[in-house]
This record gives C-alpha cells, sequence and structure tokens, in this order.
C-alpha cells in the first residue's frame, strides 16, 4: 500500500505531486445495489473518469440516535473499496446535509427533536449532532485506510453543501455556523483537501466549488484555490406527473470543454449514474422512485448512447491535453465575432488548443496556426498538438441505442388481497386531541400515512339529504396527497406540493360548506390521530409465513377494485440477466415490494405540458419500476403492493431492460481520438480512416439492418430516411460486415462502397441495426 499526498494549487489537485486533470461522476451507493457497483463503476472506468463521487447519508447510517446502519445498500466501505478495486479516487461528500432529492435532505428525522436544536446555524445542540456524525464518518475511513493520505482512494471530502444562499440569510449565525463547519472538519486531519460547493466565503483552507448547468464562468475565491465543478448537471431529476428532462450530450460535453478551456481541472457529472430512490428514500416535493437523471448510466446501470460514448470520447481529447493544461494559463485570441482560441504552453513543448464557437445558430470557417477549420454552432474543437481537431463537442461519432421494456416469461400467480378496515381505529395507538398537527411530528416519519378523523353531526332535516345541493368540504394540506374518506367511502383526492417542507399533513383550514345554517370550521375541532395503515402494523409485506393477515383470493379482484388494498401475488425469476423493472400501468398510487424489500413509491400520473415537440423515445407517464436481480430467489418471490387509489393488478406484469437496436450515423471526414497516433516526438498522424461502430449488449448479435445508407441520408435513430445521393451497395456492405456478430466496424470511403455515388458532396453512412437474442438465448 503506497500513501500519497494529496495538495492543490491555483491550477490543479496535486497528487503525490504531480498536477491532474481530473474527471469525476457521482454515483450514489444507496441508489444502487451492492451486486451492481462494480458493473457501474467499471463502465464509469471505461468511459474515462477517475473519481466517483458521492454522498453520504445520514439518515440512512443513523435511523436512531447511536444506532448505525452500514449494510446492503449503505454499506459506505464496501463501496469505496471497490471504488479501490477499480483504480480509481473517490471524492466523499459527507455534508451531512446533501439535499440530494433525498428525504428529509439526509438528515433524521430524530434531529428534529433534539431539545433546543435549530437546523445549519450557529447552534450548539446542532453542531454537537452534525460534528458527532462527521467525525463518526471520518473516523471508520481512518480505520479502513480509504484516504489517499493511507493509500485508499479519498482524494477530497466536503463539508456542508450548497449553504451560501442560507449563510447571507442568516447573516452572523449562518457565517459563524459556515466557519465552524470549516474549521472541525480541518481540524479532522484527513489528510486530504476539503471542499464547500457554492460557497463563496469558504475560508482557508476550503475550496469553494461551482454546482450548474454551466460553471465556465466560475472562479475560487482565491487565486491559490483550484477551479472545480462538482455538479456538472447531465440532466435533472423528474417529478410525478412531470416532464423527463434531457440534456443533449452534445450541450453537456460543451460546457465541459469551456469549463476546461478557461482553466478548470476537475469536473463531476452530476450524475454519471442516477439509480433508484428504492424504498421512502425520495424526497420531495413530488420525486419519482426513479433518480436516472439522463446520465451516461442509466438507472438499471446500462449504457446510455451517444450520451456515455460521446463523453468517453471528450474525456480522451482533454487527456491528450493535459500536460498543456496543467502547466499555466492559456492564451486567448479572438478568431470572429463569436469564435475564440484558448493555447496552452508547456515548458516541455507541449501545445494544446480549444477552438470555441460560440454563436448558438451559425457554424463558421477559422484560420488557426495556418489552418481553416469549421466550427459547428455552440461548440469547441480540441486540439491536443495545437494542429488538429481530434474531437468535436457537436460531432458524434459514437453510436446511438435504442431501449425498451420487453415482456419476460415470469407470470404473476395466485393474486391475493388484504383491505384496510375504514371503519375503526387501534384504540392502543390512536389519540385525540383538539386542533390539527403537523403529519411529521405524529408519525416521526415511521410511516408514508396518517389518518386525521373527525365526527360532524348533521340534522336530518338539512336540505342536502332531501334532494338538495350536496355540501363541500375544503382542506388546506401539504401532503403529498390527500384521500378523504366519509363514512368510510372515498369521497375525494387533493393533490399539494411541499411534501418536504417543515410543515407537512393538514394545517388547516378544514371548512365544511353547504350547510343549512352555513359553513362549519372544523380547524380546532376534536381530532383523532392514527399512524400507519393496519397492513404495516400486521407486517403483510413480510416473508415469513406466519402471519396473521387473513388473505382473500384473487377472484374478488376484478369485483373490488377498491381504494386502500393490499394485494399479493408470487412469481418465478425470468430467463437471463437483462435488468428487470415492475410495469404498473394498470394501477394509480401506492408503495411495492419483492421479498420484502420496497421497490419504492410509484404514480402512474400523467405528465402536463406539450411534449409533441420533444421527439424523445421515453414515456412521458412513469410506470417502469426498477426490480434489482439480486433481489430474487429462482422461483416463489413474492410481490406485495399497497394500492391508495384503486386499480387492476391482474395486468401487473415483469418486463426486461433490452437494447433493440443501435444506429450510427457519421461523416466520411469524421475525427475520434482513436483514429490518431502520437509519436515520441509530439506530433500526431492519422492511422485510420474514420470507420462507424455498432455493437449490441451482451447476449445480443445483430439480427438484420433496418437501415443503411452511404450519401446523404436524413433523420434520426428510429426515423432515418434515404437523401437525394445514396450508394446502392450500402445494405449490401453493412450486411455482410455485421449480421451475426455482436460489434462490427464499417470503414467510410468511397472504395468501401463500390465508387462515390456523388462526388464533391460531403457525405456520411447512416445505419440502424437491430439488435436480437442470439439462437442459445
Amino acid at each position: 500500500m503506497i500513501s500519497c499526498a494529496v495538495t492543490y494549487d491555483g491550477k490543479a489537485i496535486v497528487i503525490n505531486g504531480r498536477r491532474r486533470i481530473l474527471l469525476s461522476g457521482s454515483i450514489h451507493y444507496p441508489r444502487s445495489t451492492p451486486e451492481m457497483w462494480e458493473d457501474i463503476i467499471m463502465k464509469a472506468k471505461e468511459g474515462g473518469l477517475d473519481v466517483i463521487e458521492t454522498y453520504v447519508f445520514w439518515n440512512a447510517h443513523e435511523p436512531s440516535p447511536g444506532n448505525y446502519n452500514f449494510e446492503g445498500r449503505y454499506d459506505l466501505v464496501r463501496f469505496l473499496k471497490t471504488v479501490q478495486k477499480a483504480g480509481l479516487y473517490a471524492h466523499l461528500r459527507i455534508g451531512p446535509y446533501v439535499c440530494a432529492e433525498w428525504n428529509f435532505g439526509g438528515f433524521p428525522v430524530w434531529l428534529k427533536y433534539v431539545p433546543g436544536i435549530s437546523f445549519r446555524t450557529d447552534n450548539e445542540p446542532f453542531k454537537r449532532a452534525m460534528k458527532g456524525f462527521t467525525e463518526k464518518i471520518v473516523n471508520m475511513m481512518k480505520d479502513e485506510k480509504l484516504f489517499e493520505s493511507q493509500g485508499g482512494p479519498i482524494i477530497l471530502s466536503q463539508i456542508e453543501n450548497e449553504y451560501g444562499a442560507l449563510d447571507k440569510k442568516f447573516g452572523a449565525a449562518g457565517y459563524n455556523y459556515m466557519t465552524w463547519a470549516a474549521e472541525m472538519a480541518v481540524g479532522l486531519r484527513t489528510g486530504v483537501p476539503w471542499i464547500m460547493c457554492k460557497q463563496d466565503d469558504a475560508p482557508d483552507p476550503i475550496i469553494n466549488t461551482c454546482n450548474g448547468f454551466y460553471c465556465d464562468a466560475f472562479k475560487p475565491n482565491k487565486a491559490y484555490k483550484p477551479t472545480i465543478w462538482t455538479e456538472a448537471w447531465t440532466g435533472w431529476f423528474t417529478e410525478f406527473g412531470g416532464a423527463i428532462h434531457k440534456r443533449p450530450v452534445q450541450d453537456l460535453a460543451f460546457a465541459v470543454a469551456r469549463f476546461i478551456q478557461r482553466g478548470g481541472s476537475f469536473v463531476n457529472y452530476y450524475m454519471y449514474h442516477g439509480g433508484t430512490n428504492f424504498g421512502r428514500s425520495a424526497g420531495g416535493p413530488f420525486i419519482t422512485t426513479s433518480y436516472d437523471y439522463d446520465a451516461p448510466l442509466d438507472e438499471y446501470g446500462l449504457i446510455r448512447q451517444p450520451k456515455y460514448g460521446h463523453l468517453t470520447e471528450l474525456h480522451k481529447a482533454i487527456k491528450r491535453c493535459e500536460p498543456a493544461l496543467v502547466s499555466g494559463d492559456p492564451t486567448v485570441f479572438s478568431l470572429g465575432a463569436h469564435q475564440q482560441a484558448h493555447v496552452y504552453y508547456s515548458k516541455f513543448g507541449h501545445c494544446a488548443a480549444f477552438l470555441s464557437n460560440y454563436d448558438t445558430d451559425n457554424a463558421t470557417r477559422v484560420m488557426f496556426n495556418k489552418k481553416h477549420h469549421t466550427l459547428p454552432p455552440w461548440s469547441i474543437s480540441i486540439l491536443p498538438d495545437c494542429n488538429n481537431i481530434v474531437f468535436n463537442t457537436a460531432k458524434i461519432g459514437v453510436q446511438s441505442t435504442r431501449m425498451k421494456m420487453l415482456p419476460t416469461n415470469s407470470q404473476m400467480l395466485s393474486w391475493q388481497t388484504f383491505s384496510e378496515d375504514l371503519t375503526t381505529s387501534d384504540e392502543d395507538s390512536a389519540f385525540t386531541t383538539f386542533g390539527l398537527l403537523d403529519q411529521v411530528n405524529v408519525t416521526r416519519d415511521a410511516s408514508d400515512y396518517l389518518w386525521y378523523i373527525t365526527s360532524v353531526d348533521v340534522g336530518p332535516s338539512e336540505s342536502f339529504l332531501h334532494g338538495g345541493e350536496h355540501p363541500k368540504l375544503l382542506v388546506q394540506s401539504t401532503g403529498h396527497a390527500l384521500h378523504v374518506f366519509i363514512n368510510g367511502e372515498l369521497s375525494g383526492i387533493n393533490i399539494g406540493g411541499h411534501y418536504e417542507s417543515w410543515g407537512t399533513g393538514v394545517l388547516g383550514p378544514v371548512v365544511l360548506y353547504g350547510l343549512d345554517h352555513g359553513k362549519r370550521d372544523l380547524t380546532h375541532a376534536k381530532w383523532s390521530y392514527q399512524v400507519g395503515l393496519k397492513g404495516e402494523a400486521m407486517d403483510v409485506v413480510s416473508t415469513h409465513a406466519m402471519s396473521s393477515v387473513e388473505w382473500e383470493e384473487g377472484s374478488l379482484i376484478a369485483q373490488q377494485n377498491q381504494p386502500l388494498t393490499w394485494h399479493k401475488a408470487y412469481f418465478n425469476e425470468p430467463n437471463g440477466n437483462e435488468p428487470l423493472a415492475l410495469d404498473m400501468h394498470s394501477m394509480g398510487k401506492g408503495q411495492v415490494w419483492i421479498n420484502g424489500q420496497s421497490i419504492g413509491r410509484y404514480w402512474t400520473a400523467y405528465a402536463t405540458g406539450d411534449c409533441r415537440r420533444c421527439h424523445y423515445n421515453e414515456n412521458y407517464r412513469p410506470t417502469k419500476y426498477h426490480v434489482p436481480r439480486s433481489w430474487l430467489k429462482p422461483t416463489g418471490n413474492i410481490l406485495v403492493l399497497f394500492e391508495e387509489l384503486g386499480g387492476d393488478p391482474r395486468r401487473i406484469s415483469l418486463t426486461k431492460r433490452s437494447m433493440t437496436s443501435a444506429c450510427a450515423d457519421m461523416f466520411e471526414y469524421h475525427t475520434n481520438t482513436t483514429d490518431w497516433h502520437t509519436e515520441s516526438n509530439g506530433k500526431m498522424q492519422p492511422i485510420r480512416r474514420p470507420k462507424i461502430h455498432l455493437q449490441c449488449s451482451p447476449g445480443l448479435l445483430i439480427s438484420s439492418i433496418k437501415f443503411a445508407s452511404f450519401g446523404t441520408p436524413i433523420g434520426t435513430c428510429g426515423a432515418f430516411q434515404l437523401g437525394t445521393c445514396h450508394a446502392r451497395a450500402s445494405y449490401g456492405v453493412v450486411s455482410k460486415r455485421c449480421i451475426g456478430k455482436e460489434r462490427c466496424a464499417v470503414t467510410i470511403s468511397n472504395s468501401n462502397f463500390g465508387q462515390d455515388p456523388c462526388p464533391n458532396t460531403l457525405k456520411r453512412l447512416t445505419v440502424e441495426a437491430v439488435c436480437a437474442p442470439t439462437s442459445r438465448g
């Protein structure tokens, strides 16, 4: 084991005396399973990353004071050792406030009830608790020798998280807390630097860093600190009922290249793999179970193309520039009204250049180093030798893939139901008081559900009982959703925001309108409270055979279709090794468990807004929910779900995520980093003509060619069409090279297709290949 010193200067993080350009990606260990970690981390490494970043989730690790959990998905040490095994560094963002669209921002709910506490300010009870958890994590890392100073992978740590705005809001108390947190962290003597993100006044030696879609204008608060981008947002999180956000990889690559060309030396993609909000870990408001984030690796850990591949090519290009990038500041030249060149030199003769076109609409031709170069709009070309372009952020030279959820051979068997009893409550756990109480204060986050129960006496002479207009109930709620039952019957549903806020549940007013004697305000009436569901108290999700639950046979399901109902079925593990998901399109809203482990919340709400112009392949109604294969047994798996609104569980199915086709679309003079060789004298030489590369997922082969054209084809993957120029040999050439193979490459040249189909015209080769299981599968 070799221990290395980690320091920094104004150019970069310095590891063992060497300045480094570091490319990092966020992978949150609780959002995938330990069985997935190695594969995900290795894909990140193959994608050109140097560092894996993760938050540390306090509420997951300390669910009650002094009781710790570092098992299963929360095995932080195992995760970091997996990073180390892959030969990568780690950045540990301890926080311990993390936000991250995580329940309660990562704070344990019990923290709210520490006497005299006030969060994230100059408050002794909070600082004592925060220091205790931070020390717990740091000491654990030290005991396992996981800091780089001990020979481990951790090269950076973060204290607090995006506190700058609160710092200003809280005034002196905020500033005092922030400086205390910095001093506390540094005092733990980890041997690696600490950062604070979005904290412009971070005190020395803390490095202040940037989060955002673009960070090229950011500079640290001292010239001797490196320029670090802790969150380069690859997409965005999704909300129930909201659109699925996409960020084009051309724009993401442009943002990263622009940051690097202006002196940035550390970029972290948030997220590189987003994963899944299993259980009740999703924060608010309305955060979905999927935390896919349009990341280079999708929710299931599969490669998302072209995002993954295009960024991989970007990373190769940046790494070729590293000797020049870390040697000094750039020389900046104007190449036009919206064009610039950033040129880096080293004393050893290295030269690297970034040619930028900031015009969002028009390509332009520029002269640099006695050569003409065409720059597409909103793009940056990278020249590691100041002479040859090896990468342009707008020109994609890797394949695109089409993924679909396909049926499996697994059937849901022996459906049974158990309905919540709405007419009685558990007197031992219920209590009564006057007025409305905060939901989290009552539940202590032990359940998503809280019953608010009151009674209203209505006289027999009321008009609505004799054909008049029915009264209306107004309820002001800050819950995720509100279900109103009157005499045991579902009477209405309301959807509200602010699920994660300090005030939760039914806070009032609650007013009954339309009675003969006017409105009746129930806000301060006598209310009874019951935490959770009877099914939760009876542990209906348990896999143990000894259970007091009296399940009813599935023949009654179609007639019932009732709200607040539990459903159970059995199924066997499907064949194959593709990632799995439950298709819940026939259900409404609730939670689902597999073999006692919570998949998470589901809510099959339709997105609002106009998505007709988006042209995305994804469905805008979230109905698929990740089922980790490691949670399954070969036979006899138990599915339990709780449905709030009513649905048809017989139509639930288990699906597999599989690649259905791979597309490639490349111009004949496209340059990739792999097409160039750097000689010993530093000069770069082309080694081959450009090629398209097609590859199906493991276990799949190219079964047919859906489209192939060398010429001027148009369209996008899944909808290609012939253009005015087309080589008739296209289909035959591509088919011969590719059909029956998992991967293939086809050279883009006139000679490969017999003759030039249209002289003096820039041509491209466009292919869509169908991927299908091998005959053995």
